[in-house]
């Protein structure tokens, strides 16, 4: 069983250890830019005192990015537990306040009609049931919400993820890392087709699917 399928099997389980402090360090040193590219997406979409959730934001530096922005409630929630904590960590350096709960997308802590925005960033592929977790995206947000999806498309090409991997990493042997990792995480990413048929099955009705380099922002609005 290859590193990718064993990952996939064990989907929904949370990452944890030595590699949350490596996905950390590298988001920290080489990522804050796109952490801040998203981050300004998110804010031209909400108003002062937002609610605001991000779904699977691992150490949280789009959230942290975003509450600099503004003055939001932000809530970020993650399956793994030392996810969890460095996100604590990490808004506290930065001396922002955002709480980071742990919960699953499929059945999140969550009220009805609680968040003006949801963000999911790199995440959604990694989801074991993607249509429920879409379907708890549509309960938890308001009338007027909107949920954004960012991540990954399955015909992403080489010299797509090869350019990707070269602006978050610094050294040759960490780009070359990257572009096997992009490329076997690509392999469980979904197409146009794929995410449309999923969202057929949710009581989303308006949605918007824009293609990047090598993913989607996909725009999910509650009505």
């Amino acid at each position: 069983m290859g590193l990718f399928t064993l990952i996939r099997h064990f989907k929904d389980m949370g990452i944890t250890g030595p590699f949350t402090r490596w996905y950390d360090k590298n988001t920290r040193e080489n990522r804050i830019a796109e952490m801040q590219f998203y981050a300004r997406e998110v804010a031209g979409h909400v108003q002062e005192k937002a609610h605001i959730l991000e779904v699977a934001p691992g150490p949280g530096y789009l959230s942290i990015e975003l509450a600099k922005m503004g003055n939001y409630t932000i809530i970020g929630m993650d399956i793994s537990a030392d996810f969890v904590e460095i996100g604590k960590t990490n808004a506290a350096r930065n001396n922002v306040a955002i709480t980071f709960v742990q919960g699953n997308v499929s059945t999140m802590p969550f009220e009805e009609n609680t968040f003006d925005f949801l963000v999911c960033s790199a995440a959604f592929k990694n989801f074991k049931e993607p249509v429920a977790a879409l379907k708890e995206m549509h309960r938890v947000l308001k009338v007027g919400g909107i949920g954004l999806i960012i991540d990954m498309r399955r015909d992403a090409t080489k010299e797509a993820l090869q350019e990707e991997a070269a602006k978050i990493s610094r050294s040759g042997f960490e780009r070359m890392f990257m572009v096997q990792t992009f490329k076997g995480l690509c392999k469980y990413a979904y197409t146009k087709k794929e995410f449309e048929a999923m969202i057929k099955q949710t009581p989303f009705i308006k949605t918007e699917i824009k293609e990047s380099n090598i993913g989607f922002y996909i725009y999910l609005y509650r009505q």
